[in-house]
């Protein structure tokens, strides 16, 4: 038996590609759908219906999550000594490595079983990435991309909007604003990235406090597995501090940005649909 999440997604997934169906199939190259979701929104369950209903429409689908990119813990390190401390936890801009994303794209047009297109894994039980050797490979071009992930399309803040601290995170370990002006910075490194997106979708949350609320369900959840590094309440509120200030500029800008707004209640139930 599906439960109603599953019937859900279900049904938004096949929305979702009748939508953008005639541009897919048209497409000469892979077509690139970006899917940003904050925290917790379902974004990667999403995303992988949309995969499974893809193809069984006929459509090879590759579905890449920008989690999966993010530098190794020892770059991280690197950049907490070289750059500021809080920089060793992954997440903010500037701690993925989208040179690599870009280049993955770029191949994908190109597979072949001679010319496989091997993409990172990031394992979070260990906080860093997967041994090349466990990399997927991809062994023919697809018709369909879905790159998920939880900043997709977000612009950089005004100089202005930086000023003054959100939380008490960024008032006491970046009282001098260093750490979010440069990850403000390393967002224009990004948007080359969300111009590769021929659509982009946004799974748009009712609020910070529900996004913080979902997550930490999320957690709790791999608390009660007894998952390595999952965190308790006080861990998880210190490390969604570390995203509060994007995801409150995400929920603000994103929506005018999309080509397609999802729209869900406190619950995640779709409450609204909009094609820009």
């Amino acid at each position: 038996m599906m439960s109603h999440a599953d019937l859900h997604n279900e049904a938004l997934a096949g929305h979702l590609l009748d939508q953008y169906a005639g541009r897919i199939a048209r497409s000469r190259r892979p077509y690139i759908l970006g899917l940003s979701g904050l925290q917790g929104s379902g974004k990667s369950t999403l995303a992988r219906v949309m995969k499974a209903q893809a193809e069984a429409r006929g459509w090879a689908t590759e579905v890449l999550s920008l989690d999966d990119f993010y530098y190794a813990r020892s770059e991280r390190e690197a950049l907490a000594r070289e750059v500021h401390p809080l920089l060793r936890t992954r997440g903010v801009p500037g701690t993925h490595e989208i040179e690599l994303l870009m280049s993955v794209l770029a191949a994908l047009p190109h597979a072949s079983e001679r010319l496989p297109v091997l993409h990172p894994r990031f394992d979070k039980g260990r906080d860093t990435r997967f041994p090349p050797s466990r990399w997927p490979r991809i062994t023919r071009p697809p018709k369909l991309v879905i790159v998920e992930g939880w900043a997709l399309g977000i612009r950089p803040q005004l100089q202005a909007a930086l000023a003054k601290p959100v939380n008490e995170l960024e008032r006491r370990e970046d009282p001098d604003g260093s750490w979010r002006h440069w990850v403000n910075k390393q967002l224009r490194g990004y948007q080359p990235l969300w111009r590769k997106f021929d659509a982009l979708i946004v799974l748009q949350a009712p609020g910070w406090e529900i996004v913080r609320r979902w997550r930490g369900e999320q957690e709790q959840d791999l608390l009660a597995r007894h998952a390595p590094l999952a965190m308790d309440a006080a861990a998880m509120e210190r490390f969604l501090a570390h995203f509060e200030r994007l995801s409150r500029h995400a929920l603000a800008t994103l929506p005018v940005l999309s080509d397609t707004c999802v729209e869900y209640d406190d619950d995640r139930h779709v409450t609204g649909l909009s094609h820009g």
